[in-house]
């Protein structure tokens, strides 16, 4: 059975508005971290929402990393084998060691959590987990997912040589931060398959969600993927509520409204964005507020130059006409003129189904591919696509689009 959980009613002014920006101050993030701390020592049920996992892939878990790894979606289902994966708040390692059996031994995975207690729990475990699993891919960093750049272990190995003892001290610890980041990240640009998260998001702190979602690009490759359980709500958090420490560390006040979780995978160059799941019934109900958990699925790709190869795609419906997110306008039956980038986006996941490729005539080698003007939303000529050969040029007794008919002539469908 779903689990629905209310708080207490708020009493808000009417001059109340949202803030998506506000710096959580100190007091808020260490009751995060705190409670966070807490479940990794004993279970605490309010902080995940009821998930239905692959339980083949739960059985090599012990119990402990089970009960107080805490969720509201399984983003591991968008795993593939071979891939290299990383998951953003990794706590006590579930989807990592879920996500471990799926890429096989040729795939690799990493966790980042900056949770001490939680860190310590998935580690416990490694060594048994990956005999059990036939196989040692996984691998835990401590790190904040808004900075994937600078490993916190790695800083503070050197911190334990180096101790900070004046401003001198100070100045080498920013140092040796710059450099770690430069010459030693903890994940590098452009080395993930697929970017994993499970209800983490929504415990940043505001002000550095475009940085994490700017992250979340940055560690792709082209091609990769983003697959991310959150939780949302359907209204503006006010901010009352973003300054309310339990609600915060409850995976509440953090959560982000609904389109505009959407909207900052694609301020972050993601696309494709899709949502891949969505809870009805709310999780919480706070204020009047629905809080639900939500996965969403987004690519990285559309970097690059256009250029034109006098491709083509018809868009085969249902609807009358679409807009995608960079602004062309795809409208049902109708050969759009596209860019090879975008001809290879649409020939590929989440949208192969919906389009009928139309390659030229006469391939264009690259060396002669002229500039596209991807602001217009231009019909491509027939006469730059056609395909097979005139009727006037078709030997006697076979047709351009049946074979020959028994005896001669044509049998043209």
């Amino acid at each position: 059975m779903k689990r629905r959980r209310r708080y207490k009613t708020w009493e808000m002014s009417q001059s109340s508005s949202p803030t998506t920006t506000t710096r959580q101050p100190d007091s808020t993030l260490e009751t995060v971290r705190a409670r966070y701390a807490e479940g990794a020592q004993q279970q605490v049920p309010e902080l995940c929402c009821p998930v239905d996992y692959d339980a083949s892939l739960l059985a090599v878990l012990p119990a402990e990393i089970v009960d107080r790894d805490y969720g509201c979606g399984d983003p591991s289902r968008f795993v593939r084998e071979g891939d290299v994966v990383v998951d953003l708040g990794s706590g006590a390692g579930k989807i990592c060691y879920m996500a471990s059996q799926i890429v096989g031994p040729t795939g690799r995975v990493i966790g980042v959590d900056t949770t001490d207690e939680m860190l310590a729990l998935a580690r416990e475990h490694q060594q048994a987990v990956g005999e059990r699993i036939g196989w040692h891919n996984v691998d835990f960093h401590r790190g904040h997912i808004q900075d994937l750049r600078l490993d916190h272990d790695a800083l503070e190995g050197w911190l334990a040589e180096h101790p900070v003892r004046d401003l001198h001290g100070l100045d080498a610890l920013e140092q040796q931060r710059h450099a770690l980041r430069e010459t030693a990240p903890m994940v590098d640009d452009e080395s993930v398959d697929v970017v994993l998260s499970n209800c983490v998001l929504n415990l940043v702190d505001p002000a550095d969600k475009p940085r994490m979602f700017a992250e979340i690009h940055r560690v792709l490759k082209r091609g990769g993927r983003a697959a991310i359980s959150d939780i949302v709500s359907d209204e503006d958090v006010p901010e009352e509520m973003q300054r309310d420490p339990d609600l915060w560390s409850g995976c509440i006040s953090g959560a982000m409204r609904e389109d505009r979780f959407l909207q900052a995978f694609a301020d972050a160059g993601l696309y494709g964005i899709e949502i891949a799941s969505y809870q009805l019934e709310p999780w919480a109900v706070v204020n009047g507020i629905e809080f639900r958990s939500m996965t969403v699925l987004a690519r990285k790709g559309k970097e690059g130059p256009c250029d034109d190869h006098r491709e083509a795609v018809i868009y085969k419906g249902p609807w009358k006409k679409v807009v995608d997110d960079d602004g062309h306008t795809l409208r049902r039956g109708v050969r759009t003129a596209v860019c090879r980038k975008t001809f290879e986006i649409y020939t590929s996941e989440p949208y192969a189904d919906q389009f009928i490729p139309v390659p030229p005539l006469l391939e264009v080698p690259a060396s002669e591919a002229a500039p596209f003007n991807c602001r217009t939303n231009t019909p491509r000529s027939a006469a730059e696509t056609k395909q097979g050969v005139a009727r006037a040029e078709v030997a006697p007794g076979t047709s351009s689009c049946c074979e020959p008919a028994p005896g001669g002539g044509s049998s043209c469908c």
